[in-house]
């Protein structure tokens, strides 16, 4: 019935792309893709992983940041990543409760827990 994921979406305050793009592309990489015209008038930025999967911030409603449920994305170079979140000023928490994978957590500008993981081959 299901063949794969598309898209996940996570809470954005409103009116605040700008920083969505600064940390998502800008620090993240991912790029942005535009949204549907009927879709870009409710506010929210959509980005996209080098593998086509996307994810969606989506603006609008009482805003409340995702602590626990969470996008997780791979990286295959995840000492880097950490290094260069840190040096933005990001707090990198390391979990080591995943046998055989390395991995954070680290929250968006806007509270959102974000999870990166290397997976072994």
């Amino acid at each position: 019935m299901i063949s794969g994921l598309d898209h996940v979406a996570i809470p954005l305050p409103t009116e605040k792309e700008d920083e969505a793009r600064a940390f998502y592309a800008g620090l993240l990489g991912l790029v942005e893709i535009p949204k549907p015209h009927e879709l870009a008038r409710r506010g929210g930025v959509w980005f996209q992983a080098s593998d086509g999967r996307q994810l969606h911030l989506q603006a609008g409603g009482i805003f409340a940041p995702l602590t626990g449920p969470h996008p997780a994305f791979r990286c295959p170079d995840l000492s880097g990543a950490a290094r260069k979140l840190l040096d933005a000023g990001c707090d990198v928490r390391w979990d080591e409760a995943y046998d055989n994978v390395r991995r954070f957590y680290v929250d968006d500008p806007f509270g959102n827990r974000l999870e990166m993981l290397e997976i072994p081959e």
